[in-house]
């Protein structure tokens, strides 16, 4: 049986691998033969949670009665009868027979019956649905004392469901600079005489791969051999549109998400990285998101992280969110759902080519720039939920027309004299024009006031408040100058 366990292949180049295993040999307590451990690893896609796996296995596997690596377990279980296979898979493997597994549930039953005094090493790789670890690992009682259980995932949450601690998740991260650059060069330069490259072009590419190792092995190999007009020319492209083979991995997460879920992923992709969460769930809870439980999933889902209430996202993650905007329409950024590049908010607003499908516009700019926009830019913007203007100057002066569905406008230097809405129901939950000399009509808002706008209402109650007691102190003014006539007389 030893004869006839054989390693698995890790990888090419497995760089940053050993230091990695030697943290998880530790957390497995392999020492230990009392206890059934399971462990998670978690992490985006790409990052090398596979390639982990494998070295992790084959540096153990011998220590155990058997072994059973279960790879890309989300690709080979679509339905209930995938996942018969892989529990036929499993036990193959794990007890040297070839049983027939009638139905999931009666592979449970098989499996606990001929693992539970079996000690065991077992695989369980890109795990994406609780059902799989109910049809394959239900419980630590199914395997012998001694048993070890790896999964990898990205969705961390899948993890906490199955009854993993957090002491007992490891999150795979990207790889240090040296590795990345090591990584990198085996990859870009794999001849013993090397093509001299110009160290910027390498800097930018690592920049660009910001320590994916799919990133920076795809990348290597495509630039290997080329020469350095053909590695700018590449890098220029790559700026614009993201590598297909790196997209297609990392945009499995995105296709996993409720569309909430999607909505607000692609707002902080193109909108808010980098910005707190405070703002972020303040800005989109105005749009009626659930922006809460979203940030959650996306933490959970290795699609972004929370660094001192701040939200972060891989260089690649968020490309690839882009991507999928430019792709709604790729010539025409009018038929976009969101505009976040200058080029496109001002292609879009000076000519009015905005349509309905466009839900959001946020332009911050370094410093003030002018765009030609005219009275009618949003008119036909009907869906516009979001607007954020920043450091946005136009020379146009008159009046401007907004949707009614506009939750959030933000424009603090708006250049405007007068902003209408259509008539019926306002949505206008933010209103931030502190730096413009901008009226805005109350009336416009009476039927928006009476129903839940607490912004506008504040407005309006302290406006009638001033006009009362203005009207009071009038009065009694007059009262006290008609007295004092009287008393002279």
């Amino acid at each position: 049986m030893q004869l006839d366990r054989t390693p698995l292949h890790v990888a090419k180049h497995p760089v940053g691998i050993p230091r990695q295993v030697v943290k998880l040999k530790s957390m497995l307590n392999l020492e230990s033969r009392d206890d059934v451990l399971m462990i998670g690893l978690w992490g985006q896609g790409g990052i090398g949670k596979t390639t982990l796996a494998k070295a992790l296995y084959n540096d153990i596997f011998r220590g155990f009665e058997a072994s059973c690596f279960l790879a890309n377990v989300r690709e080979t279980s679509k339905d209930s009868k995938d996942l018969v296979h892989l529990q036929e898979k499993l036990l193959s493997e794990l007890v040297r027979k070839d049983l027939t597994v009638s139905s999931v549930d009666g592979g449970i039953n098989l499996i606990q019956q001929r693992l539970c005094r079996k000690r065991v090493l077992l695989v369980l790789d890109d795990v994406d649905d609780v059902k799989q670890l109910n049809a394959l690992a239900g419980g630590r009682e199914w395997f012998g004392k001694g048993s070890r259980i790896i999964i990898t995932t990205r969705d961390n949450h899948l993890l906490t469901v199955h009854g993993i601690e957090e002491d007992h998740t490891f999150e795979v991260k990207t790889l240090w600079y040296r590795e990345a650059l090591e990584l990198f060069d085996k990859h870009a330069f794999p001849g013993s005489k090397e093509i001299v490259i110009r160290r910027d072009l390498v800097d930018r590419a690592l920049h660009y791969a910001n320590g994916l190792p799919l990133a920076l092995e795809v990348l290597g190999c495509f630039l290997c051999g080329r020469r350095e007009q053909e590695w700018e020319s590449a890098l220029n492209k790559l700026d614009k549109s993201p590598d297909k083979t790196i997209n297609d991995v990392l945009k499995l997460s995105y296709d996993g998400l409720e569309d909430y879920a999607k909505e607000i992923f692609l707002d902080i992709a193109c909108f808010f990285k980098g910005r707190s969460i405070e703002y972020i769930i303040e800005v989109l809870n105005s749009c009626d998101f659930d922006t809460t439980i979203g940030v959650q999933v996306l933490v959970e889902k290795s699609l972004i992280t929370k660094e001192r209430a701040i939200v972060h996202m891989h260089d690649l993650i968020q490309l690839m969110g882009m991507d999928i905007v430019k792709q709604e329409c790729h010539d025409d950024p009018g038929r976009r759902s969101k505009l976040w590049l200058c080029e496109d908010v001002r292609d879009v607003l000076s000519g009015d080519m905005g349509t309905d499908s466009v839900k959001a516009i946020v332009l911050d700019l370094p410093t003030i720039e002018a765009i030609s926009i005219g009275p009618d830019a949003f008119t036909n913007m009907r869906r516009l939920r979001l607007l954020i203007m920043i450091n946005v100057h136009s020379s146009f002066q008159g009046p401007i027309y907004l949707p009614n569905n506009l939750r959030w406008f933000q424009w603090p230097e708006c250049p405007f004299s007068i902003l209408k809405f259509p008539p019926g129901p306002k949505k206008l939950v933010k209103l931030d024009l502190c730096k413009s000399n901008i009226q805005v009509v109350v009336d416009q808002f009476k039927v928006r006031i009476q129903m839940n706008c607490p912004y506008l209402l504040h407005i309006y109650i302290c406006m009638r408040m001033i006009m009362i007691i203005f009207m009071y102190v009038l009065l009694k003014t007059l009262n006290a100058i008609i007295t004092n006539s009287d008393d002279a007389r």
